[in-house]
């Protein structure tokens, strides 16, 4: 397979990247406004801009439809599921109460104490904690399990701003830093930019064939800018096509046949659909693995199914059916 081939096979729409950065933009401006005007207090309660500390709330079964189910109609909600004699759980909350104030406003951490809230272990099917959700407009999204590096959750907290704001609209609460009582908030450095240069150098890279050129683009691009839409979808088209340049599809999909619950062979088997443009087929094929699958395994098949989601576009309208169906089979 020549990787011009799948650069022409509309699997990335470049005007389609640039909408979604467009449409990121809007949210952006429209958050900002937001906060010049005076927004909603966390949990619904009128009141102006929110203090960072009203970004971590503790939640229990009693106020779960209200303090996440309403309140992720406004922002994302993400849900700590921790105990205390979690020992890993004392490493992650920290860190996710962290990131949720640099957020600034653009999420919200509800924290939920399994001894205490027995019920809510039970519906989300909580095998192990910690245990990371999102809930966005009402539905649910499982995000990762145990102690994961910073960069990675980092990331993971990325994308799932990105997918509020661009396919939900959702454009986070304002906050007031100078409000009494209040933890400084670190702000993000403004990215360097513009990056115009590096982008279209990607794109010649991509179309000639030199994958290794173009993933060296877009890495330079986000190593200035991770959350830059452009590059990390361009990113995701590029190693997609490193990983299936040498492979032999017809050995590939035999082995995916005979196999149905290996990873590595689904998972090169939903490369292969992907770069072929079969995109219902690719995520069909992996969140069915993920049924018949656990542990790591699960988790690395789960991984790849995100990556792919990359490819595609938050606001494709087949990344939110196979979100969807991969949070029920997750359940």
């Amino acid at each position: 397979m020549q990787p011009r081939n799948m650069s022409m096979s509309g699997v990335v729409d470049l005007a389609a990247v640039k909408a979604a950065g467009e449409a990121k933009a809007k949210a952006e401006q429209a958050r900002a406004e937001a906060a010049r005007q005076g927004g909603a207090a966390a949990g619904g309660a009128p009141g102006g801009a929110v203090p960072p500390s009203a970004l971590v709330i503790d939640v229990d079964e009693a106020g779960f439809e209200s303090d996440v189910l309403q309140l992720s109609n406004e922002v994302p909600v993400v849900l700590d599921f921790w105990a205390e004699w979690c020992e890993p759980c004392k490493q992650l909350s920290p860190l996710l109460e962290r990131l949720t104030v640099e957020a600034n406003g653009r999420l919200v951490l509800a924290k939920i104490d399994v001894d205490a809230n027995q019920m809510l272990m039970q519906q989300f099917g909580i095998q192990g904690i910690p245990a990371v959700f999102a809930v966005v407009a009402g539905q649910v999204l499982p995000l990762f399990q145990g102690v994961a590096p910073e960069q990675q959750i980092r990331e993971t907290l990325a994308q799932l701003v990105q997918v509020a704001e661009e396919r939900f609209g959702l454009i986070g609460l304002p906050v007031d830093p100078a409000a009494e009582g209040a933890a400084p908030v670190e702000r993000a450095p403004e990215p360097a930019g513009p990056y115009d240069a590096l982008l279209e150098a990607a794109v010649v890279a991509l179309d000639a064939g030199d994958l290794g050129g173009a993933v060296q683009a877009y890495k330079n691009v986000l190593a200035d800018d991770p959350a830059n839409t452009e590059a990390k979808l361009g990113l995701a088209q590029a190693e997609l096509l490193s990983r299936v340049q040498h492979l032999n599809p017809q050995t590939v999909r035999a082995e995916a046949a005979a196999n149905p619950k290996d990873p590595a062979a689904q998972m090169a088997a939903a490369d292969l659909d992907l770069a072929g443009g079969h995109v219902g087929d690719a995520f069909g094929r992996l969140v069915e693995t993920v049924r018949v699958t656990f542990g790591d395994e699960r988790d690395s098949v789960r991984v790849r199914l995100l990556e792919l989601f990359e490819v595609i576009g938050a606001d494709d309208p087949r990344v939110t059916a196979a979100r969807t169906a991969l949070a029920r089979v997750l359940f």
